[in-house]
């Protein structure tokens, strides 16, 4: 009888009732819950539980009768209310109400009846926040829920009075008591009061008159910062973004001259940093510029330090954060915190951000075991790059950019060719049209999600200097710089899988050269694009290699950081993860207009990737460099073009593998490729009309459809007549449409650079 029972509330269980799911929304914000702290719960993926909110997917058993019994519980504790019958809360400013949707804390309701201490921040915020704001992406224990702050109206873009739940992708303060009010602020002046806007709706009364009480409020006071990404690493500095009005109240510039634009700082007699220096605060090496950091000597683990970003100086370039720096406050608090708690508080640039990131994934020391005198000692941490750089004068040759002081001996006007330089560069190539395209219709690009993160993800990596060996064996496990004869590799007969399949190689770049050409004699290549030739049936015998037998997986805590910030966003935006092909096409038609903040985000994710990746192999910046002489980034232990390179040999042999699988199944070959985008001819206007789905499943090894890096999307539909036209017009056959496929507008050809 009790299997019977148990038959009956299965049955039960599969048809749970569940609200609507706009209401299952609502009640998991009411609650302060994140998507990922309900995922977790229930054992399923962040996008499963997105797509129940949106409606796209129903849960099933036994899931469903789990989230029926969370939804349950939680509408007891949040009934769905009439409108406009929520209950005020009487708050510091009393003239626009609050309304609280959890209750606040003992603390929070002392500051309500009492008001803030003498002395001390008040704690306000922006009239937006009408419900909890969401939790922090990384997920919290279960039971640490965040009741609804205070609010206090602003002068914002928006009405006053105005209530407004925080919008998707708001974080709110870190759960770390030392950084309760998030990594960051913008401060801003409005009717002569300071105030700093920080995550979650959160807005800050700063006391301070001058600059330097303002890096001590930071310090003291305002409990900004993110805790360190990985054990032995370090907690991340403040974030203080100042606007023109607080420029002007803190005695600094609006905008650069020319002369300081040049320079990257104001010059080091400016009144402020003369006090700065009267409060023994200094600067480093790079002065005070649009990303000045401001510190004092670490005493013992104590640090002292405050980033600074002056958007009106050109800290956030448009190319990668668009108009963020346009954005009032509050938004721009908003944009930057999102960023920094999927990312990390940004430390420069993208690229420069890129690059810390790693650093901060891998610190370079960690602390000993104890001596016998119970002392611990700092130590390299294993799986980093190290605290020292590696000696200029100990790279290989091959892999260093033309003017490195390893090359100093050589002519003035030497060019190197392949058999001297490694040269390993994403695809810019293309072809004319065979009259079987010209008699299709479209041109239909799709570009790959996240190229280059997909291309660093599992990749090993050498971790310390070469070793030079000669005649070596090659060994598709060893990182390292082989110079090798590709020129027998016949790309109208490889192996894809364990068969032997016949193309048409003219039709097909070579995937040893950037420009597709064949090669015609030794040259230098990665690890990844030897072991693509031994991949697709071909024997390889290098002559010379520089070798790294410390080696690592180095980049892929970057990569999963990278790419859950990216999902998460793109999820905020509408475009999960799990969505079918024609969904996931619907669903990126305009995806940046449902929440332009968000989408700022975006960019700036896919720009932290590609940029620090090209910080990996930093050129010299002026300075009065003279090739043969070392420049500032060669200091860097992150100095490393042969993780670069590995890297983008990686994404090109990606790349050139899903193209032939894709010609072998289906017989149609790319008109053009630009870096991660390919253009094919279609008879539709849509990927959907050449991508070959069966039942909705993908080519197994060819182009799928979706969000996830490595996987691809539209990138753009012109007509076949365009690009005839276009390449006629320009008297230029093997024009690469790849670059203008998105919008067809091409004002020029351009070479690429």
């Amino acid at each position: 009888m009790s299997e019977l029972f148990d038959a009956v509330d299965a049955l039960l269980a599969s048809r749970a009732t569940l609200p609507p799911p706009a209401e299952r929304k609502r009640l998991r914000t009411a609650h302060g819950l994140t998507i990922d702290e309900v995922a977790t719960a229930l054992q399923v993926r962040r996008a499963t539980v997105s797509g129940w909110e949106s409606g796209k997917t129903e849960p099933r058993p036994p899931e469903r009768d789990a989230y029926a019994r969370l939804l349950d519980k939680l509408a007891e504790l949040y009934p769905a209310a009439p409108a406009d019958t929520a209950t005020p809360v009487p708050t510091p400013d009393a003239e626009v109400p609050a309304t609280f949707t959890a209750a606040p804390t003992p603390a929070e309701a002392q500051t309500l009846s009492t008001g803030p201490a003498s002395g001390a921040a008040v704690v306000t915020a922006t009239e937006n926040a009408q419900t909890p704001a969401p939790a922090p992406v990384a997920a919290a224990p279960a039971a640490a829920f965040r009741p609804a702050r205070t609010t206090r109206t602003s002068s914002t873009s928006r009405r006053p009075g105005a209530k407004k739940a925080a919008p998707a992708g708001t974080p709110a303060g870190s759960t770390d008591p030392r950084f309760e009010n998030g990594p960051l602020a913008v401060v801003d002046v409005e009717d002569g009061q300071v105030l700093a806007y920080c995550t979650g709706g959160l807005v800050l009364d700063v006391p301070a008159k001058s600059l330097p009480s303002l890096v001590d409020w930071t310090l003291k006071e305002a409990k900004l910062g993110a805790p360190k990404l990985a054990g032995p690493g370090k907690d991340a500095d403040p974030l203080i973004v100042l606007t023109e009005a607080a420029l002007e109240r803190y005695g600094l510039p609006v905008t650069l001259t020319e002369e300081e634009k040049h320079a990257g700082r104001i010059p080091e007699g400016h009144k402020v940093i003369k006090q700065l220096t009267r409060a023994e605060w200094k600067l480093t090496k790079r002065g005070f510029g649009p990303w000045a950091r401001i510190y004092r000597p670490a005493t013992g683990s104590e640090r002292a330090c405050v980033q600074l970003c002056i958007p009106s100086w050109n800290a956030l370039d448009t190319r990668h954060w668009g108009e963020a720096g346009q954005l009032p406050p509050a938004e721009l608090a908003r944009v930057l915190g999102v960023y920094a708690s999927r990312v990390m508080t940004p430390r420069g640039s993208t690229a420069v951000t890129g690059l810390e990131l790693m650093t901060a994934l891998h610190p370079p020391t960690r602390a000993s075991e104890p001596d016998a005198d119970g002392k611990r000692h700092s130590e390299h941490n294993p799986g980093s790059l190290g605290k020292d750089a590696i000696d200029p004068m100990n790279w290989p040759p091959c892999e260093v950019p033309d003017g490195h002081p390893v090359l100093k001996d050589l002519p003035r006007f030497h060019v190197r060719g392949p058999a001297e330089k490694l040269f390993e560069e994403a695809y810019d190539w293309a072809r004319p049209m065979t009259d079987a395209e010209c008699t299709l219709r479209h041109l239909v690009g799709i570009d790959v999600n996240m190229a280059f993160a997909a291309g660093a993800n599992g990749l090993n990596v050498g971790l310390g200097e070469a070793t030079h060996v000669t005649n070596p064996v090659f060994d598709p496990k060893l990182p390292g710089s082989w110079l090798v004869d590709l020129s027998h590799v016949d790309l109208s007969r490889v192996k894809v899988g364990k068969e032997w399949v016949e193309l048409d190689g003219s039709l097909l770049p070579s995937p040893f050269t950037p420009k597709g050409e064949r090669p015609e004699g030794p040259a230098w290549y990665t690890t990844p694009t030897v072991a693509y030739a031994q991949e697709l049936g071909y024997e390889v015998r290098p002559v010379e290699a520089w070798v790294r037998r410390e080696n690592g997986r180095y980049l892929d805590g970057w990569y999963n950081r990278l790419r859950d910030a990216y999902l998460a966003t793109m999820a905020d935006l509408g475009v999960d993860a799990d969505l079918s092909p024609a969904d996931f096409l619907t669903a990126m038609d305009g995806y940046k207009a449902r929440d332009p903040e968000l989408s700022i985000v975006v960019s700036a994710v896919k720009a932290t990737v590609k940029g620090g990746l090209g910080k990996l192999r930093e050129r010299p910046r002026g300075e009065g460099w003279r090739p043969g002489e070392p420049w500032r980034a060669l200091s860097r232990p992150t100095w490393r073009p042969d993780i670069r390179a590995a890297v983008i040999a990686r994404t090109r042999i990606n790349l050139h593998r899903k193209i032939v699988k894709h010609a072998s199944f289906t017989g149609q070959y790319p008109i053009a490729i630009l870096s991660d985008c390919v253009v094919y001819a279609a008879a539709g206007p849509s990927p959907l009309d050449f991508l070959p789905y069966r039942e909705g499943k993908p080519l197994p090894g060819g182009f799928k459809l979706g969000i996830n890096p490595g996987l691809v999307k539209h990138e753009g539909t012109q007509s076949v007549l365009w690009g005839e036209e276009v390449r006629e017009k320009f008297n230029a056959p093997e024009l690469n449409l790849a670059r203008y496929i998105k919008d067809g507008t091409v004002t020029d050809v351009d070479n690429g650079e």
